[in-house]
């Protein structure tokens, strides 16, 4: 699927957001905004403020999509992480598109009352919180069982890479995902990391979220982002 990066004036800010319009497609979603599965022709990843502190995030992302002429049925997810930052990995036909925050590293199972650790007290706007959203095209048609299996392969994929990349946690508090897989065709019905298609899925995910969290310790220790 082809990026867009588009911007625009918001809270005395440009905020720049990805955008992929691939037409129809079949997506399976954690984001507020058309979550679950159906069909869907278009994906928005919007950078916010640091201290995004909005109530009405789905009444947010509808107001965006509006903006940059996104009609019908799509998928809306929110970031604080640096959108311009965005990672790529493709395997086999295969892309996966990562925005990488790591300010608040996560274990999903934490004890309960534990605050999750920050990196640091004082950062950069473009650091604060933080989160690792992750979209994720595959060429094939998947059924539901399927693409369920794809969310959780992208999942164990991108926390294999943040350990990797010396990171202790398996994500973030808001982490999200969205697979499109195509509309038409015999659908696949095994999408886990020892499939075809799985396999896939995993490899490119990994790649995408290796190199934002790279990228991402090498700008919160001041240094430039890798090209």
């Amino acid at each position: 699927m082809r990026i867009e990066t588009v911007w625009r004036a918001e809270e005395d800010a440009e905020l720049p957001a990805l955008v992929w319009r691939p037409g129809p497609r079949r997506m399976i979603s954690s984001g507020l905004l058309g979550g679950g599965i159906g069909p869907a022709g278009w994906v928005l990843n919007a950078q916010v403020p640091g201290d995004y502190s909005r109530m009405d995030p789905l009444v947010h992302l509808r107001e965006l999509a509006a903006r940059f002429g996104l009609d019908g049925p799509g998928v809306g997810l929110l970031t604080a992480a640096e959108i311009r930052a965005f990672r790529q990995g493709r395997d086999g036909g295969v892309s996966a598109t990562a925005t990488v925050g790591l300010r608040v590293p996560t274990w999903a199972a934490s004890p309960e009352g534990r605050p999750d650790p920050v990196l640091a007290p004082t950062v950069p706007e473009q650091f604060r919180p933080g989160t690792i959203n992750i979209v994720v095209s595959v060429p094939v048609a998947l059924d539901d069982a399927a693409l369920v299996n794809a969310v959780l392969t992208a999942t164990e994929a991108k926390t294999q890479a943040l350990l990797e990349a010396g990171y202790d946690c398996s994500g973030t508090a808001s982490d999200a995902v969205c697979v499109a897989a195509a509309p038409h065709g015999r659908p696949e019905p095994f999408a886990g990391p020892r499939s075809v298609w799985g396999s896939r899925i995993a490899r490119a995910v990994h790649a995408a979220v290796l190199e934002g969290s790279h990228d991402y310790t090498r700008r919160l220790a001041g240094g430039p982002s890798s090209p």
